[in-house]
């Protein structure tokens, strides 16, 4: 009898050296020094831009997050600056009229989110302003003398007699207010806006005199997600003036430049599971109106040009463009077209220079900026945040594209190839699912923590990222297609891929693995109990087992049914179980490593705890190991569980899949040299 563990890791440093020591590729040493940018803006006259990079805290000296630093580049004299890096900020802006960045941060201890400002030429932040609790979000109004903002309500603890406090379940919800600060004002400054509900994201008129808001009925996951409705409100007197009819998922809105019309990116209707249709809708109320409805991809971003004209940002399929559309959804034209960048998000300055943030499949996101002269763009690289990289050796990325067993479509995905690949030889193959199901994986950087890409290149194995049926960025229609099947044509689609690798001569059909977080964890299960004769190793984060138990347990019950199951659970117990992997685990022989975030409130760690027991129990002679990670969520965040969860991964795949031994003994729990 093979042992199995529960492992509850504690990870805040390590002893000895790695046994991924520094080469000519990509280890998980290099992966947990990633520095990432994270968002970018320009300033009005072209010339500053300000962007934030994630920097990752040393998981052999400290379990923490990554610190967010802000930077600028110069564009007249092409250089960088560090200017806050002190502690993690948020919501950078260029304060409108002043020659000034803003943004939140906490600094020297402080409880709370400040708004602080800093200078263009350098200098100290100076806290600008504060409140009673941490500022959530802010903008702006034109003038750059009013900010309207969001913070968390003050709660009052329950009086009780007895030491300890127990926790109300879903009664503690803060609620999410709404004010406005007038920095003209020196007394009184603040003024609460008068809307019911937990208020989200905040755009002003041009002219300053509304608000636009997105007001959900409360503060819990699931109203955020499902429920936020634009309201309008006067600036003046805090009171709401106008609703907007929109419905389900709610990206950003903008204000056309007349003010009479709002551009917003949301669900298409209620069952939409993105948020990223395009519609036009009048700041009077109504209904917004769809344009381009039959879009084969998803909006991300949306500027306006002028009353008539949007600048966008959007994927399509594994490729990214930037482009322009007429407010009534005519007269579409592109200017970037990228089949080899993940772009994630733009901005705009008055003199037609643009800033984009994207990453490569040889890069992590940089800073890129691009001009643009009749429908022609230069692009250009301005950030190298990880130079180490760049001598760095890596395997071959490509799009592979196959058709699904059924016929009804074409299903993408992406490839890297092991290094020094030889054509005619089949290796050991990682497929790696993207969660949601509502998320794509472009033509980009694709090695993390949980994503093995490169680091597996390097070790020889070739690594699969399919796109399946119910993925973003190719149009609502192929998004909708895996609703009301869990588990079923969407989870065929995945190994149909392993299939036509097979065919390829790349993949070894007796050496295929699986992993993948959240709704790929789900397929990591699943690919390990009804697919087990398919799969030598799996790897399985947050994933579900039980689709029964997941209804009760997670924080997002009323999405899940709008936009996944399309069926009640208590309209149809016996479909809902025979979609879990649970009830397929006497077919079960693959090895399979289960690790999960204590403290996820999305996908309990029940999920993983059900699984492992089924398998522990009905299985015992199955190589298994169930892991939880103290203090994480949905996701790991800290530097040493990731850099744990990383190791581990690996050291799976190399036991199970690049042997193709499902006997071999089960690894050892320390970190071998």
């Amino acid at each position: 009898m093979k042992k199995t563990f529960i492992f509850i890791a504690i990870v805040c440093s390590f002893l000895g050296t790695s046994p991924f020591a520094a080469q000519a590729q990509v280890t998980p040493d290099h992966v947990a020094k990633i520095k990432t940018v994270t968002s970018s803006t320009i300033s009005d006259d072209g010339q500053w831009i300000a962007y934030t990079v994630v920097t990752p805290a040393d998981p052999k000296k400290e379990n923490m997050p990554g610190q967010n630093h802000l930077y600028v580049y110069d564009r007249k004299s092409q250089k960088s600056t560090a200017f806050f890096t002190s502690s993690s900020v948020s919501q950078v802006n260029f304060r409108p009229g002043h020659a000034s960045l803003t943004f939140l941060a906490r600094k020297g201890g402080e409880t709370y989110n400040s708004l602080y400002e800093m200078s263009l030429q350098g200098g100290e932040a100076v806290q600008l302003f504060s409140h009673d609790n941490s500022i959530i979000g802010y903008e702006w109004n034109t003038q750059g003398d009013k900010i309207v903002f969001t913070s968390f309500e003050n709660l009052d603890k329950p009086k009780t007699p007895l030491t300890y406090a127990p926790i109300f379940y879903e009664e503690d919800f803060k609620n999410r207010y709404a004010y406005i600060a007038d920095f003209n004002k020196s007394d009184d400054r603040v003024q609460k806006i008068n809307v019911k509900g937990a208020v989200y994201q905040m755009e002003w008129s041009p002219n300053g005199q509304k608000i636009a808001l997105s007001v959900a009925p409360t503060s819990s996951v699931d109203d955020s997600y499902m429920e936020q409705k634009i309201q309008i409100v006067d600036a003046k007197s805090g009171n709401k003036i106008a609703e907007l009819q929109n419905e389900g998922k709610l990206g950003e809105f903008k204000w056309s430049p007349d003010g009479r019309q709002l551009a917003i990116l949301g669900a298409y209707d209620i069952n939409d599971p993105t948020n990223g249709s395009l519609f036009i809708a009048s700041a009077e109320g109504g209904k917004p109106k769809v344009i381009d409805g039959g879009y084969l991809g998803k909006y991300l971003s949306v500027l306006w040009e002028n009353n008539h004209t949007l600048w966008f940002c959007s994927d399509e399929g594994t490729s990214s463009a930037i482009g322009t559309i007429a407010a009534t959804g005519q007269n579409k034209a592109y200017y970037v077209q990228e089949t080899e960048k993940s772009i994630t998000s733009f901005s705009k300055s008055k003199n037609g220079v643009f800033t984009f943030t994207a990453n490569t499949p040889t890069h992590p996101t940089e800073v890129f900026s691009f001009t643009y002269n009749k429908k022609q763009a230069k692009i250009e690289r301005l950030t190298n945040n990880n130079p180490w990289l760049d001598g760095l050796k890596l395997g071959k990325q490509e799009v592979v594209r196959y058709k699904a067993r059924d016929g009804k479509y074409t299903i993408e995905g992406l490839l890297i190839y092991p290094l020094d690949y030889q054509k005619g030889t089949k290796y050991p193959l990682i497929t790696v699912v993207h969660g949601g199901p509502e998320s794509h994986y472009s033509n980009g950087w694709l090695t993390a923590y949980s994503m093995p890409g490169q680091m597996a290149a390097a070790k020889g194995y070739a690594v699969f990222y399919p796109n399946y049926r119910g993925s973003t960025g190719r149009g609502t229609d192929f998004t909708y297609s895996s609703q009301a099947d869990l588990a079923g044509a969407e989870f065929d689609d995945i190994v149909d891929g392993v299939d036509y690798l097979i065919d390829q001569g790349i993949a070894d059909k007796k050496r295929v693995g699986v992993t993948g977080g959240s709704y790929g964890g789900y397929a990591s299960a699943w690919m390990s109990t009804y697919y087990s004769d398919r799969f030598a190793a799996a790897v399985m984060f947050v994933g579900i087992s039980n689709n029964i138990s997941k209804f009760g347990t997670s924080d997002i019950p009323n999405e899940l049914f709008l936009v996944h199951s399309r069926k009640r659970l208590w309209d149809d117990w016996k479909w809902q179980l025979e979609r879990s992997p649970i009830y397929y685990v006497e077919k079960a022989q693959t090895p399979i490593l289960i690790m999960h975030g204590a403290e996820d409130p999305r996908v309990h760690p029940g999920q993983s705890l059900e699984l492992y027991r089924h398998l522990k129990v009905r299985k015992p002679d199955l190589p298994l190991r169930l892991i939880l990670y103290p203090g994480e969520g949905h996701g790991n965040i800290r530097s040493g569980s990731r850099y744990d969860y990383n190791f581990r991964m690996l050291q799976w795949f190399d036991t199970y899949l690049k042997t193709g031994n499902a006997q071999a003994a089960i690894p050892s729990l320390d970190f071998e040299d």
